[in-house]
Formats: C-alpha cells, structure tokens, sequence
C-alpha cells in the first residue's frame, strides 16, 4: 500500500489510526514537511473565512490578522504542487484568491463534479463536496483542489442538508461544539486518503 502524509492533522483524530499514513500535526510542524510521499494537506482555516476580519477588529493583534497563519496554508498547497495530494478547505476560503486557485463551480442545487484546470503551469480538479456525505452531522461545504499523474477518484456529491449546523445560523438546528464541527468524519479521511493514492 501507497505511503502517504497527513499534514496539518489533530493527533487525536482518524488519520494516527489509519495504515500507512505519516500524520504531521502542528506539533510536528507540518511545514517541515520534506516529502517525498503524496499528502492530504487540512491547513488550519481560522485566519482564511469571513469571520477572520471581524474577529481582527474587534480582538486586534497580528495573531488574529486575516492569512496570517504563519505560511501554514501557502506550505500545504506547496507540497500537493511538488508530492501531489489533495487540500482540503472550507469553501469560501479567502486563501483561494489570496493564492489565485480556481474555485469550484459553487452554489448549485445539485451535486457538482471535479473541474480541470491550469494552475503554476501544472492539471489541478477542484471541487465542492458537503461533509455529510460523508457522514458530517453538519453539512460544512468544503473545497478540494487535488493534483495527480491520473484524475480524481469520484466524490460523493449527495448534498443533505444535516441535522445540526456550525454556528448560528438555522434556529431549527443544534450548534456542534467546536471539536466536532471541526472533526474529519472516517469516511472522509478515508476518500482523501485514497485520492492522494491515487495521485501517483
């Protein structure tokens, strides 16, 4: 079986528990990351969603300056360029133009698909996917961007709504805590797994 990286992963979640998978954590400081072996890169989001600019006016300190997450995002997206691999992050995230990444095709009422494009002169797919379908108790609409020798494995593009929300959005639904709004359900693990296998 393929050796492959989990860069930028909670120690305490699936990845330790899987075969073959090198886990870096912060604690490992998952930029350091060398190589050779294809990744699943999960850089940190906080600093990249809408919420970071508020969180910066009102908090201030450049700890909380939007993208400034000490190059964990641009060190991640570095290493599917060179090993290949898939990132993962929320869609919407502000680093796909702070980077210039082709976004999905976002917003359709129907599931989507994997999109090709150019990207520093190399194939990248983009995708959104929602995380309950792959078992997420939220819905938690994530964008990929994947690059490999072969295209990627197909995604679940089921889109159900879940049964709790992050945040505080639907009144109708219960909030998840942060730990588990914020937790890779198996399921996914297990598919980007796959497809950074797959990338070579």
């Amino acid at each position: 079986m393929k050796r492959i990286a989990a860069l930028f992963v909670d120690p305490r979640g699936h990845y330790p528990t899987l075969a073959h998978v090198d886990c870096w954590p912060l604690e490992r400081d998952a930029r350091t990351y060398p190589g050779p072996h294809p990744v699943v890169a999960h850089p940190p989001c906080q600093l990249w969603t809408n919420f970071s600019g508020l969180n910066f006016i009102r908090y201030g300190g450049a700890h909380n300056r939007p993208g400034n997450d000490q190059g964990c995002f641009a060190r991640a997206l570095d290493a599917v360029m060179q090993f290949g691999g898939v990132l993962e992050h929320p869609a919407g995230s502000h680093a796909w133009d702070t980077f210039g990444l082709p976004k999905p095709c976002a917003g359709k009422p129907v599931a989507g698909g994997w999109s090709k494009h150019s990207f520093r002169g190399e194939i990248v797919w983009v995708c959104e996917i929602w995380q309950t379908a792959f078992g997420h108790k939220a819905k938690k609409p994530t964008w990929l961007v994947y690059r490999g020798r072969r295209p990627p494995l197909e995604a679940r593009w089921k889109r159900v709504p879940g049964t709790h929300q992050i945040g505080w959005f639907d009144r109708l639904k219960p909030t998840l805590g942060k730990r588990e709004a914020s937790a890779t359900p198996i399921e996914f693990a297990l598919f980007l797994v796959a497809l950074a296998r797959a990338a070579r």
